[in-house]
């Protein structure tokens, strides 16, 4: 019966350290992951969907994750857990951050850019909240957290636990992601910049032709309902393409994007 006990006990104990471990990448990743790790998500509710996907993760994490048996200080060990689980969420936050920058490019072309405000925490044009809410509304409903548990599964693989993290991968990862998201928000807003340099081309030939006409006062009012109109038309493809490059890094998350 002790020996029974003890042996349940050494169980228990290897089980909750697998769980810490693994409780430490996936919190570094919900701290700032899309969706949910936003700053409208109450601190509770993180804490309860980051122990959720700690228990979803831990089956298939186990067979990766033993009792300390790696060179590595224990210390040392298990803050490499919490940057790889940090870095994982930047690497997804990037496509938050794409969406702000589209909005905030097409805000300042179209004039929008003073209109309503930001209740995401974060200062923006309500066009980057609208397509933000937008985004992440649509990568949730089509299943963000089962990718993003595939992906805790893969980073084991590619990032085992026990060793530091390569620096020089973490650095072409980064660049390639900055990289991918500045052009992809740019493709998105690019409808509005070209509207936005066609419209002030034609206001100031109007001007040049005839000099008397208050141009800002009618250019003003027409550039904002064209530029509501081009949102409501451009919104949806944006959102699509968007959509698409976010699925194709779910799928390959780990591979460098140059």
């Amino acid at each position: 019966m002790t020996e029974d006990l003890a042996l349940l006990l050494q169980s228990t104990q290897n089980l909750l350290w697998v769980g810490f471990v693994v409780f430490l990448r996936v919190g570094g990743t919900m701290a700032v992951m899309p969706a949910f790790g936003e700053m409208l998500v109450p601190t509770r509710v993180k804490l309860a969907l980051t122990l959720a996907f700690t228990a979803i993760v831990l089956p298939g994490a186990l067979p990766h994750v033993q009792a300390p048996q790696s060179s590595l200080p224990i210390p040392v060990w298990l803050f490499a857990e919490a940057v790889i689980g940090l870095f994982l969420g930047l690497m997804l936050r990037l496509f938050v951050l794409c969406l702000q920058i589209a909005g905030t490019i097409a805000a300042q072309s179209t004039s929008l850019s003073q209109l309503f405000g930001g209740t995401t925490g974060e200062p923006q044009p309500a066009v980057g909240e609208l397509l933000v809410l937008a985004g992440l509304a649509i990568s949730v409903h089509l299943g963000l957290h089962v990718k993003v548990t595939q992906i805790f599964l893969g980073s084991y693989q590619v990032l085992p636990p026990g060793a530091f993290p390569d620096a020089d991968l973490f650095r072409q990862w980064g660049l390639g992601g900055i990289s991918q998201a500045f052009a992809l928000g740019f493709s998105i807003a690019a409808p509005f910049v070209i509207a936005g340099l066609i419209y002030n081309v034609a206001l100031g030939a109007i001007n040049r032709a005839m000099p008397q006409l208050m141009v800002s006062m009618i250019g003003a009012p027409a550039q904002t309902l064209g530029g509501l109109a081009l949102l409501m038309v451009a919104l949806p493809t944006g959102l699509v393409v968007w959509h698409d490059a976010f699925e194709t890094f779910l799928a390959a998350p780990f591979e460098v994007t140059r």
